[in-house]
């Protein structure tokens, strides 16, 4: 995965924890200078010279006697700090946080009869002794287009304890916007999922804002992370297991039905699992064996299966069966995976996205939400309770 930093550099932006006063130019210490008709006291927190400013702590200028013209906060590494300033002019506030172990510049300017004044602070930010990242991005594979069912799913190195604290600081943005919500599956995995399917040909956005931020127990963000996902062709596929065929469509229109063999449903884990699968990956060849047997146990199987397009956590691939072509379209025979033909499962292989949508009826087997990445089969409002800001 990619992980980017912004520009340290930020106008109207800061950082920090202690006061300094001054009029006049280049003051970098504390005082107050006539100038003119009027003094001008411009207070920057936190102090220069301040050391192991906590990564959280606020930047805040304030002006009195003049207005503030301009604020600007200059790092040596990290991402840049943004801030707001009031109505009145009278002050600014920093609107995010500091980059671990990064040292800062802020340069104050203030107005007041007809002059103008500069104030500067420098200080440092603390290095914690632990720090959280995001380990894994999905998907973030260079050049691959997803489909419109694909979640964003974070990894972090460590367990987060403030969920609410990481997760506001969290960004979607999409060309084609539709609602979405974050839903924390333990403690160090987050996954955004969106209410609808996102709309084909276009790009999101994902950008988290987490250097600094306070994630609880003494550990803040190390570093900010952004990717650009881009969303391909509408590739839904609809079957029915008792019917032995499935529909491939793009952007709406059929592109083939193919016939197939699914599980022959014998047991629980030989059933094909009805609902709303997105694909996960694919590989040719792939190996598969029997779940919790051994060699000589009754059930084992060890197959290498070519052209596999996995669909669940529990198992479940469209690959090419040649052994079954005579079941296909008319029986149920597999181990609970779809059997197609050698050229059928070529094909889908080929076209095959990440995230696209294979939506299957008719078994008695519901698909888990938390099987592989089965996400669609909560009602998006359920989907909703998992985030810590619901």
């Amino acid at each position: 995965m990619a992980i980017k930093g912004r520009s340290a550099a930020a106008a109207f932006g800061g950082a920090g924890a202690v006061a300094l006063l001054a009029a006049g130019c280049g003051i970098g210490g504390t005082g107050v200078l006539s100038a003119g008709e009027s003094d001008t006291t411009v207070t920057i927190t936190p102090a220069s010279g301040t050391q192991r400013v906590a990564p959280d702590a606020p930047i805040r200028v304030k002006a009195s006697g003049g207005k503030l013209a301009k604020v600007t906060v200059q790092g040596n590494k990290g991402s840049a700090v943004t801030g707001e300033l009031a109505g009145n002019r009278k002050s600014w506030s920093s609107t995010r946080t500091m980059t671990p172990g990064a040292s800062y510049t802020v340069t104050a300017q203030a107005k007041s009869g007809g002059k103008l004044r500069t104030v500067t602070s420098s200080f440092t930010v603390l290095t914690p002794a632990r720090t959280l990242s995001i380990s894994d991005v999905t998907p973030s594979l260079p050049g691959e287009k997803v489909g419109v069912g694909m979640p964003i799913i974070l990894h972090f190195d460590r367990p987060v304890a403030d969920k609410a604290a990481v997760e506001k600081a969290l960004h979607v943005t999409a060309d084609k916007p539709v609602e979405g919500a974050w839903r924390w599956i333990g403690s160090d995995q987050v996954v955004y999922r969106t209410k609808t399917y996102w709309q084909p040909h276009q790009n999101v956005r994902f950008r988290a804002d987490l250097a600094g931020v306070n994630a609880g127990g003494g550990v803040y963000g190390a570093a900010d992370a952004a990717e650009t996902i881009t969303i391909g062709a509408a590739q839904v596929t609809t079957g029915d297991i008792g019917g032995h065929h499935m529909t491939v469509t793009r952007d709406g229109r059929k592109l083939r039905t193919v016939p197939f063999s699914a599980g022959n449903g014998q047991t629980r884990e030989f059933t094909t699992t009805s609902g709303v699968h997105l694909l996960m990956d694919k590989g040719n060849p792939v190996t598969m064996t029997s779940p919790g047997r051994q060699p000589g146990d009754p059930g084992y199987y060890q197959e290498v299966v070519d052209f596999a397009v996995r669909f669940s956590d529990s198992g479940e691939y469209v690959h090419s069966a040649p052994w079954s072509v005579g079941s296909q379209g008319s029986a149920n025979v597999s181990h609970g995976c779809l059997n197609v033909s050698p050229s059928d499962a070529q094909w889908f292989y080929g076209i095959a996205q990440r995230g696209d949508v294979l939506d299957l009826t008719g078994s008695d087997r519901a698909v888990e939400w938390d099987n592989g990445w089965s996400f669609w089969q909560l009602p998006f409002a359920k989907w909703k309770e998992g985030s810590a800001l619901a």
